[in-house]
């Protein structure tokens, strides 16, 4: 287990979910308003952002039509570029995003077996037999995958999750192909010390650089579990703007830590993001109250 401090980097990678994660436990808003909000959030600055996912829009409807979104914002031409990527449950999400033209692609499993069969259906083990042949198909096309491990120290049905039990989980990701692995924080009610608990298990088998920090922000932790993270050597990190989200499988876990938070914290720190924290601010405000939510 190490314990190793690092130096504070230069700069960190923010990967943007609010178009994903932010929305998918809200009433479904128009495809017009998602292309929007990622349109601001490119302007903002942001280089890596989700753009939805290629789920059953009976399950969750605030996806429907993100074969459309991820489409058109393939079409976009922002003033600076940025990676587009996208959630899929099983091989034929995969092959329409492919066929859409995706070039990132995220698959999602757990820690936990019950939280895997309240979300996907299926247990922890199935769950990473349907990801394989996925992997194997992105590779085949140079695209790139992201693997989602939820519930990395507490689950809503089993409680505390084994750090032993992540890190093994997370592993298998990786060694299945992963490019990048996002260690969530689902209830948000790690603290910095289970977050080192379990970074200090996980980083003996993958390098820091293929990790990225996804810390829920129900108890005001996240960004306390991000500087935590830094110091271990973590510099990616998903952010939502404006707060949005919460997994609509997790009872009572509120929404991702703000983009926008992470981006000032970093300002004063001197820790570059490339994101424009007035501009994301008084945009993500706007279009906020422009679909009517007046808090996150």
């Amino acid at each position: 287990m190490t314990n190793a401090r690092h130096h504070k980097p230069l700069a960190i990678d923010i990967i943007e979910v609010g178009p994903r994660d932010g929305l998918q436990g809200l009433a479904p808003i128009s495809t017009t308003q998602r292309l929007a909000l990622v349109a601001l959030l490119t302007k903002a600055g942001l280089s890596h952002i989700e753009v939805g996912a290629l789920v059953s829009p009976q399950r969750i409807p605030a996806m429907a039509e993100s074969d459309i979104v991820l489409s058109q914002v393939l079409k976009m031409k922002p003033e600076s570029p940025f990676i587009a990527s996208v959630l899929v449950p099983n091989m034929r999400g995969a092959e329409r995003a492919i066929a859409l033209g995706a070039k990132h692609l995220a698959i999602f499993t757990a820690v936990s077996d019950t939280f895997c069969q309240k979300n996907i259906h299926c247990s922890l083990a199935q769950s990473l037999a349907r990801f394989y042949p996925i992997i194997e198909l992105a590779k085949r096309h140079q695209i790139t995958v992201r693997g989602y491990l939820s519930c990395i120290t507490d689950c809503p049905f089993e409680g505390a999750m084994s750090a032993t039990k992540t890190a093994s989980v997370a592993n298998a990701l990786y060694q299945m192909g992963c490019d990048e692995i996002s260690l969530g924080d689902t209830l948000g009610k790690a603290t910095p010390t289970a977050i080192e608990r379990v970074l200090s298990r996980v980083l003996t088998a993958i390098p820091a650089h293929a990790l990225a920090g996804h810390y829920h922000d129900t108890y005001g932790m996240a960004l306390v579990n991000v500087a935590r993270s830094i110091e271990m050597g973590l510099t990616r990190f998903d952010t939502s703007a404006g707060g949005l989200g919460g997994c609509p499988y997790a009872p009572g876990a509120a929404g991702n830590l703000a983009t926008e938070t992470l981006a000032w914290y970093c300002q004063q720190e001197g820790i570059a993001t490339g994101v424009n924290v007035n501009q994301l601010k008084a945009d993500i405000t706007q279009w906020k109250a422009n679909i009517g939510i007046t808090s996150s």
